[in-house]
């Protein structure tokens, strides 16, 4: 029962990082406009996304183009564009996984070594697609408040952290819990097994009787 809620926790937890890559993935606020000095009464919002940038006036229109070339983007965003398609695949695969070694859970004992083996793989899965998705996240995060801080940069060009970013570090952060419960799930079975299988054999007490009669009786025979 526990080891059955364990595993749905995982799979759940792997379920919402494996969205939240997704929706990072595709979402334009990335890099947004900064409001400082002068800029505070602009009444238009830059987003900045891994696929397109959009321009929000007044809350009220908004207009979004894709990028004509991926030389108009940054270095870091450029990178983080290949790392987060990389980590969504991943994520979606370690999901499957998962659901694979999920149906064997009813499958008799001796074919435990393999449904270890399957949850053990979505978990280290689980674990490489988080750390591909924090990476392009805190790299563009880092970028963003160097840029914020240093008096070369012009600004206007300067901006902040945008939702996508927060979301990306939630993502990331589920994929991690969700590798680390399949992996510690896979390592205590196997632990447990391991006992079950050295613990030696319990006998009743009236076998135990039977045992010592049978060998007093061929004791005595031996003398005859």
């Amino acid at each position: 029962m526990v080891s059955g809620a364990l595993q749905i926790a995982g799979l759940l937890v792997g379920g919402i990082g494996m969205i939240g890559t997704f929706a990072v993935t595709g979402m334009p606020q990335w890099r947004v406009s900064a409001f400082i000095e002068n800029n505070i009464i602009v009444f238009e919002t830059i987003w900045e996304g891994l696929w397109m940038h959009c321009i929000r006036q007044a809350n009220i229109r908004m207009q979004c183009k894709v990028y004509d070339s991926v030389l108009a983007l940054s270095p870091d965003l450029q990178a983080s564009r290949g790392l987060m398609c990389a980590g969504s695949v991943l994520s979606f695969l370690a999901f499957l996984v998962a659901i694979v070694g999920m149906k064997c859970t009813r499958c008799r004992q001796s074919s435990w070594p393999a449904k270890g083996y399957i949850l053990l793989t979505a978990g280290l899965l689980f674990i490489l697609s988080g750390a591909v998705v924090l990476i392009p996240v805190c790299w563009v995060a880092n970028t963003i408040i160097r840029d914020f801080y240093n008096p070369a940069v012009n600004v206007a060009q300067k901006r902040e952290l945008g939702e996508a970013l927060y979301l990306g570090w939630v993502a990331a952060f589920c994929l991690l819990a969700a590798g680390a419960i399949f992996c510690c799930f896979c390592f205590c079975c196997e632990k447990t097994r391991s006992y079950g299988y050295s613990a030696p054999p319990h006998h009743p007490p009236h076998c135990q009787h039977l045992h010592r009669t049978t060998e007093s009786s061929y004791s005595k025979s031996q003398y005859v």
